[in-house]
């Protein structure tokens, strides 16, 4: 079964943009796969369309050697444009193979070892009313987990771009203490701080609360230096969510091996695809460390997610994003067919490949428009991260 075209569509879907590849085939079977790296989409076509001039003609059932050659055939490996690029491709590769053998993906992978991919809720809120009210309703329809996304600065000052550490995390550990006496003690509670604050505002933050109003705590700082999370887990007992900018195992193996981490947020359309995806499940296993899957996009990413999931024993809960009515990564517009959520898990699938269908027709028909991710300053103009 021999590769005959690779074709990426930069897509924007709700107030975002996404990047879906389709890799056909002689067969007449082809398969769809997304890259992850959200506001780059068009470097990441360029990728694609490189690696595409050698992948024709290769044969698409070689997953893995396929995997080495677009990883390793450059002197200059990886990176996060280029393992986005090779995500896509792999994810569209284990589709394809999934549909020729008329078995789900994870068969591919050993089978499933759960018959449901639990998934946690993103709360993104900028007022403490705004959060009681979201958190509450998404208890009464049966979430049990509640991961924050704090966006207090939009409203607190009325300059979206204008961000304070220091007063940020004064009022958001007000907030979250309230939001813990409301929903009680049997909700796990985490909160991503999408690496906005330093070491000592970390510290500030966690010691501002109670132990045990939060249970986990989502990238407070960057992870490019992984001594600096080793430092910060001395002054602070919270388990640490780190890995969802990862862009391969070895960017994973120190925050494993040292157990800097206790959840790995492994982004399988940013990693590196399944091939990837499923090494570093394999390294987090032998360290006791449960995956907790990036999971922003749309349908092509949960799916890919949820096969992983089923086929890894140590899993935790997967992102879900579409629990507010500011997110629709999943028209069906684009998506046809796409996994369903019921109540707040996922049906592991028993359809051949990853399960979902895009509407290719209805994607030429679009235009797509880059989209920026908010810029933040602080308070003396200095940029810092959103």
């Amino acid at each position: 079964m021999k590769i005959t075209n690779i074709i990426p569509y930069p897509i924007n879907v709700g107030s975002g943009s996404q990047l879906v590849v389709k890799v056909e085939t002689d067969s007449g079977i082809y398969g769809w796969g997304a890259s992850g790296l959200s506001g780059r989409e068009l470097a990441v076509v360029g990728a694609i369309n490189h690696f595409k001039r050698f992948l024709i003609g290769k044969d698409a059932r070689q997953i893995s050697a396929i995997w080495q050659d677009l990883y390793r055939g450059q002197y200059f490996e990886g990176g996060r444009v280029l393992t986005a690029a090779i995500s896509a491709i792999d994810i569209a590769l284990y589709d394809i193979k999934g549909k020729d053998l008329n078995v789900p993906v994870y068969d591919l992978l050993g089978g499933k070892q759960r018959d449901y991919v639990e998934c946690f809720a993103s709360v993104r809120f900028t007022t403490l009313e705004e959060l009681i009210d979201l958190s509450k309703g998404l208890v009464s329809k049966g979430w049990d987990m509640l991961r924050l996304a704090p966006a207090e600065f939009e409203s607190a000052t009325g300059n979206k771009t204008l961000f304070n550490p220091r007063t940020s995390i004064s009022t958001i550990a007000n907030w979250v203490t309230k939001l813990r006496q409301e929903v009680g003690t049997e909700i796990t509670i985490g909160i991503d701080y999408h690496t906005r604050l330093s070491i000592p505002e970390t510290y500030s933050f966690i010691k501002r609360m109670a132990p045990g109003t939060i249970d986990f705590i989502e990238e407070p700082i960057r992870d490019e230096n992984p001594e600096a999370y080793q430092e910060l887990r001395k002054l602070i007992d919270v388990p640490f969510a780190i890995g969802e900018e990862f862009s391969s195992k070895w960017q994973f193996l120190p925050f494993l091996e040292k157990n800097i981490t206790q959840y790995a947020r492994i982004d399988v359309c940013n990693v590196g695809g399944i091939t990837e995806s499923m090494k570093v499940a394999a390294m987090a296993e032998a360290h006791y460390i449960d995956l907790m899957p990036h999971n922003p996009l749309g349908p092509l990413c949960t799916a890919a997610t949820i096969h992983i999931a089923a086929a890894c024993p140590n899993f935790s809960w997967l992102e879900e994003v579409n629990t507010g009515a500011h997110v629709n990564t999943n028209d069906p517009k684009f998506y046809p067919v796409q996994p369903k959520l019921e109540g707040a898990r996922y049906p592991v699938p028993d359809t051949p490949g990853l399960g979902v269908e895009v509407d290719e027709a209805y994607i030429k028909t679009q235009v797509f428009k880059p989209v920026e991710i908010p810029r933040l300053k602080r308070n003396d103009g200095s940029f810092t991260n959103w």
